[in-house]
C-alpha cells in the first residue's frame, strides 16, 4: 500500500511538474508570439497589373509588371459573399473561430496521414496560408513551427476581415494571376462582384492546387472539387437547398482565352514609349475610343481581303483627334496573331512615304512667294547636284508641261513639286520643316537626301507622319500625340505645341487637297479620295508600289493609312489611291456619321481672283477660260498682258517649254492652247557643277579619268578648258581629268553666251 501510494506521489509530482511546464511554455510562447516579427511583405502592396481601359473605361488590356503575375487589388466589400463562403468552406472552416491555428485540425490532419502513411490533408489556416504565400521557405518543421508563431502574432495584430481581404488579393488561382479579381477577370471575363455562385464554388476551390485543378486543362478535377465545396457550403448553412441545386446544375464558362485584348499594338507602343508615366496611375486611361478602333481593324481587314492573291499585303492606320493629339485608334496589323507578321507595329515601323511629302514642301513654297496659280515646269529636265544631276519623272512617265501649283499638288506631279522646291525653298530647308513636324527618322542631313526628299527618299513611320499631317489640320500647329487621356494625368502635360507654317499658307493647302476636281486628271472624279463633305486628302506610293499611303484631315479628325509587304517586297499595280484610300474613305465616313466634321473659315487677308488656267496670270472674271483662285493678299498675279498671246489668242510660253512642245501629246497643238514664243533659252549648265570634287581610282576603268560634260541646249554648247583636253565623240563631249583645279567654260554659239564651273581632282 505504501509503494502504491508512493508511485501515486510520484506521478502527481511530474504531472505537476509537466503541466507546470506546459504552463511555462504557454507563457513564454505568448509572449514569445508578442516578439515574433511578421514577414514585411506583408505590409508591402503587391505590384498591381496595368489595367488600360479606352477613354470612357471601357477596358483594353491587363498587363504585368516585369516578370510579376497578374494583379489587382480588390477590396473586402467588393468580394461576394459567396466565394467568402466558399473559401473558408474549402480551407479553413473554423477560421472565424481559432487564434492561428486549428488544434483540431492539426490532430485530424495527424490521425490521417498516420492512417493512409501519406499526406492526405493539411491543417494550415487562412492566416498561415497568408503567411506562407508571402514569405516562402522550405517546408521544414522548423519552419512550419515559425509560420504558425507568426500567424498567431498576426491574429493580434489584424482583424479577422483584413487577413481575409489580404488571403484573397494574395493567393495564387493559376497561372501566374494573384487574387481573386485577377482570377475571376482571366477565367470568367467579369470582376468578382458579378460571379455566380457555382462560379465562387469553382474559384475557392483553385488554390489548393492550381496547376493540377487549373479549369482550362483539367475542368473535371476542378468541377468534382467544385462540387465538394459546395457540399460544405451547404452543410454550414449557406447555400439554401435551391441554391444548392442551381449551383450543381449550372454550365460553367471558362474563357479560351485572355480576356480585353484590345488596341494590342497601341498599348504595346504605350508601354514602349511611356513606362516613365504608366505605375503612377491605374488604371491607365487611353486616349483610345475602342469603337472606333474595332471599326477601323474591320476596316482593314476588309479591305485586304479584296487583294487577290494568297499574299497578302498588311496595313496598319492611325486616326488622331487634332484638339488634342490623342490617338483615338492605331492598327499595327491586319492581326496581332498573325503568325508572321501579325505583332510587328507597322504604324512604328520605318518606310518610305513617296508622294505624302509634297504638301509639306508646297506649304513651304507658299511661305516663301508661291501662290496656288504659279505656273511650275512639269516637263523633263535635270537638276544640278552636288552629286550629280538629279531626273525626276511623274508616276505615269507623262508631263503637262505648264501646271499651276494647285493642280500639281492636287494631281501629285513629280517633276513640279522638285521645281517648287528648288524655286521657292531648298531642300535644306525642307529637311528643317520635316523635322519641325515631328519626322524623327528624316535623321541623317539634308544633302543625304536632296531635292529627291520631297519624293519620299527618306523613310516615316506612319504614326509621325500622321502627326504631321495633323499639324497641317491645325493650320500649321504641331503638337505631340498623346496615348494617355488628359484626365487619367495627375499633372498637366507641358504645352509643347508650336508654330510650324503660317496660317494662311496651311489653309491654302487644307483647300487644294480637298479640291476634288482639281485632283481628277489624275484621280479621277470617283476615287476614294471623293467625299460629300469637305475632306483634306493626299495619297503617296513609293517606288516599285512598296508602300501605300493615304491621309485625309478635316478640322477635327486626321486619319493616315499604310498598306504594303512588312518584308518590303512590292505590290503589283497597287498605288496609294486603291491601295490604302478605301481604309482611309471608310474610316473618314465612319467618323463623319458619329461625331460630324466641319470645315475650316477662310482665314483673314485672303482674296480671291479669276485667273489664266494656262498663265496663272489674272484674267477678267467674265473670261471664258478664268478659273478663280485664292490668294493671301499682296500675292496676287499681274493681269495678263497682250503680249501673252499671239494673234489667235494662243498661249505664249516660256522658252523653257519649246522641247516639251515637240513631244506634247496631240491635244495641246490640237486645242491650239499653246504656242513656243520666239526666242533663245538661256544656257543652262547641268554637269558638272561648280566645286565638284572627283578621285581617280585604280578600281575603276581608266581610273575614272574621263567624265561627261553636259548643258542645255546641248546642241549648241561648246566646252573648252585651259588645262584639261576636251574630247568628243558619238555626239557626247568629255573631259580628261589630271589632278588639280580646273576651270571648264561651256559656250552657247548662238547667242555667244559663256559659263564657267571648275572641278577639283585628287589622286587615291
Amino acid at each position: 500500500m505504501k509503494r502504491v501510494l508512493i508511485s501515486f506521489r510520484q506521478k502527481a509530482r511530474w504531472a505537476t511538474i509537466a503541466l507546470g511546464l506546459l504552463l511555462l511554455l504557454t507563457i513564454v510562447g505568448w509572449f514569445a508570439v508578442g516578439f515574433m516579427p511578421l514577414p514585411s511583405e506583408l505590409f508591402e502592396p503587391v505590384p498591381a497589373s496595368f489595367e488600360f481601359v479606352d477613354r470612357h473605361g471601357l477596358p483594353l488590356r491587363r498587363a504585368r509588371q516585369e516578370a510579376q503575375d497578374y494583379h489587382s487589388y480588390v477590396p473586402l466589400r467588393e468580394i461576394p459573399q459567396s466565394l467568402i463562403h466558399a473559401t473558408i468552406a474549402a480551407e479553413d472552416q473554423r477560421f472565424w473561430e481559432h487564434h492561428g491555428m486549428d488544434s483540431r485540425a492539426i490532430l485530424r490532419a495527424a490521425w490521417q496521414n498516420l492512417r493512409h502513411r501519406r499526406v492526405v490533408s493539411g491543417a494550415s489556416t487562412i492566416t498561415q496560408q497568408l503567411i506562407k504565400n508571402v514569405h516562402p521557405r522550405p517546408r521544414t518543421f522548423p519552419a512550419k513551427c515559425l509560420e504558425t508563431l507568426q500567424s498567431l502574432r498576426l491574429e493580434r495584430e489584424w482583424s479577422k476581415a483584413r487577413i481575409l481581404e489580404a488571403y484573397l488579393n494574395r493567393i495564387h488561382y493559376g497561372p501566374m494571376h494573384l487574387g481573386c479579381r485577377a482570377a475571376a477577370e482571366f477565367y470568367f471575363g467579369k470582376p468578382p462582384t458579378q460571379l455566380s455562385i457555382a462560379e465562387c464554388a469553382l474559384l475557392a476551390g483553385l488554390p489548393q492546387a492550381p496547376t493540377r485543378l487549373e479549369p482550362r486543362r483539367h475542368f473535371d478535377r476542378a468541377r468534382q472539387r467544385q462540387l465538394w465545396i459546395l457540399a460544405r457550403m451547404s452543410g454550414r448553412g449557406w447555400l439554401t437547398p435551391t441554391e444548392l441545386d442551381g449551383a450543381r446544375s449550372e454550365s460553367i464558362n471558362i474563357q479560351s482565352s485572355a480576356p480585353n485584348f484590345f488596341a494590342p499594338h497601341l498599348v504595346d507602343l504605350l508601354l514602349q514609349l511611356r513606362p516613365a508615366e504608366i505605375p503612377h496611375m491605374n488604371p491607365v486611361r487611353t486616349t483610345v475610343d475602342l469603337e472606333l478602333q474595332q471599326s477601323v481593324e474591320r476596316f482593314v481587314r476588309h479591305q485586304l481581303a479584296s487583294f487577290p492573291g494568297s499574299g497578302k499585303p498588311q496595313a496598319a492606320a492611325v486616326v488622331i483627334e487634332n484638339r488634342t493629339g490623342g490617338v483615338l485608334a492605331l492598327v499595327g496589323s491586319s492581326d496581332f496573331f498573325e503568325a508572321k507578321a501579325g505583332q510587328v507595329n507597322h504604324a512604328w515601323s520605318r518606310r518610305q512615304p513617296g508622294s505624302a511629302l509634297k504638301p509639306f514642301a508646297y506649304a513651304l513654297a507658299l511661305e516663301r512667294g508661291a501662290t496656288p496659280a504659279s505656273v511650275l515646269a512639269d516637263i523633263p529636265c535635270e537638276f544640278p547636284t552636288p552629286t550629280g544631276p538629279f531626273l525626276p519623272q511623274n508616276y505615269d512617265h507623262r508631263y503637262t508641261g505648264p501646271a499651276r501649283l494647285r493642280n500639281a499638288l492636287a494631281c501629285s506631279l513629280n517633276v513640279a513639286a522638285v521645281q517648287a522646291v528648288n524655286q521657292f525653298a531648298s531642300p535644306e530647308l525642307l529637311w528643317s520643316k520635316l523635322r519641325e513636324c515631328g519626322l524623327s527618322t528624316v535623321d541623317r542631313a539634308s544633302a543625304h537626301y536632296g531635292l529627291g526628299l520631297v519624293l519620299g527618299n527618306a523613310e516615316v513611320r506612319l504614326l509621325e507622319l500622321a502627326n504631321a499631317y495633323a499639324c497641317l489640320a491645325r493650320l500649321g500647329v504641331w503638337q505631340p500625340v498623346q496615348f494617355i487621356s488628359r484626365e487619367n494625368r495627375s499633372t498637366s502635360p507641358a504645352n509643347s505645341a508650336r508654330r510650324v507654317f503660317e496660317v494662311a499658307p496651311a489653309f491654302l493647302i487644307a483647300d487644294i487637297l480637298s479640291d476634288n476636281a482639281a485632283r481628277a486628271p489624275t484621280f479621277g472624279l470617283n476615287s476614294a479620295l471623293r467625299f460629300d463633305f469637305p475632306v483634306a486628302c493626299k495619297t503617296g506610293t513609293s517606288s516599285d508600289y512598296r508602300d501605300n499611303w493615304a491621309f485625309g484631315f478635316t478640322p477635327e479628325f486626321t486619319v493616315g493609312v499604310w498598306v504594303g509587304n512588312t518584308d518590303g517586297s512590292p505590290m503589283h499595280d497597287v498605288s496609294g489611291v486603291t491601295g490604302a484610300g478605301p481604309i482611309l474613305h471608310d474610316t473618314i465616313e465612319f467618323l463623319h456619321a458619329r461625331w460630324g466634321t466641319s470645315w475650316y473659315d477662310p482665314p483673314p487677308h485672303l482674296t480671291r481672283a479669276a485667273v489664266h488656267p494656262i498663265l496663272g496670270k489674272r484674267v477678267p472674271s467674265d473670261d471664258p477660260l478664268a478659273v478663280t483662285e485664292l490668294f493671301i493678299d499682296g500675292t496676287e498675279p499681274p493681269f495678263a498682258e497682250p503680249a501673252d498671246f499671239d494673234a489667235y489668242h494662243r498661249v505664249r510660253l516660256d522658252p523653257t517649254f519649246s522641247k516639251w512642245l515637240e513631244t506634247a501629246p496631240g491635244g495641246w497643238r490640237q486645242r491650239a492652247w499653246v504656242l513656243a514664243a520666239n526666242g533663245q533659252s538661256p544656257l543652262h549648265l547641268i554637269f558638272p557643277t561648280p566645286g565638284m570634287e572627283f578621285v581617280l581610282e585604280d578600281t575603276l576603268p581608266s581610273r575614272g579619268a574621263e567624265i561627261e560634260l553636259r548643258a542645255d541646249p546641248a546642241e549648241s554648247v561648246r566646252w573648252s578648258s585651259v588645262t584639261l583636253p576636251i574630247i568628243a565623240r558619238q555626239g557626247r563631249t568629255f573631259a580628261h581629268l589630271s589632278e588639280g583645279r580646273h576651270q571648264l567654260t561651256a559656250h552657247e554659239a548662238t547667242t555667244g553666251e559663256s559659263v564657267n564651273t571648275w572641278v577639283q581632282v585628287s589622286d587615291q
